[in-house]
């Protein structure tokens, strides 16, 4: 099991579109090479139907699902015009994937846990239950809200292990760069240098 997730970064509304588009893409790939997704946190754009970024959990037998994850991490050009702003002349849309691997356990009396409404769609359950929960890890202000599982307890774990994992990959970037650096890399998608290139409001990949 692993964990990729799919981001707009800073980018405008055209590349939360984006981000939708792929994951659409995604889950249409890994259907044919028998790995399961499941959406672990969405974060909405601006636009109804648009992700400023979505977080998957990619789980299968032997490594169909690392052989996947590295077919889209990296940074990846959407070539199409705005379906939001007619006449704008930017046509080059870029988003970014990255995976990690799940983290290790962190003392409960390091992180902030939160109740919350869940959102989005679900049914009758959603919106009537406080089942969500946003883990805050205290010393670094790192979080993430949950609400995939319908229990309290087991949503509570499952962002536990989230928020580890988002922490021991900022630890190993600290390793390798500056706090600087890191931060420009996190808000900023690698231009010019993308792994796969997309066509049009049909998603079309491009050949290289």
């Amino acid at each position: 099991m692993l964990y990729l997730q799919i981001t707009s970064n800073t980018g405008p509304a055209e590349c939360c579109l984006a981000v939708v588009k792929a994951l659409h893409k995604l889950q249409k790939e890994a259907g044919k090479v028998g790995v399961q997704v499941r959406i672990l946190e969405e974060v909405d754009g601006p636009y109804s139907g648009s992700l400023r970024s979505v977080l998957l959990e990619l789980q299968a037998s032997g490594d169909a699902a690392q052989i996947l994850a590295n077919a889209w991490q990296g940074s990846l050009l959407w070539i199409c015009a705005s379906p939001y702003r007619p006449g704008h002349k930017r046509k080059n849309w870029f988003i970014g994937c990255r995976t990690f691997l799940p983290g290790k356990d962190i003392p409960d009396s390091e992180i902030r846990y939160e109740a919350t409404r869940a959102s989005g769609p679900g049914g009758q359950h959603v919106n009537k239950t406080d089942s969500a929960i946003r883990a805050t890890h205290i010393a670094t202000g790192i979080s993430v809200k949950v609400q995939t599982e319908r229990s309290q307890f087991a949503n509570k774990r499952l962002a536990t292990q989230l928020l580890s994992s988002k922490l021991e990959e900022l630890n190993s970037a600290n390793e390798r760069d500056s706090r600087a650096e890191r931060r420009m890399q996190h808000h900023d998608t690698e231009r010019g240098n993308a792994k796969r290139i997309f066509v049009g409001m049909e998603f079309k990949e491009q050949a290289r």
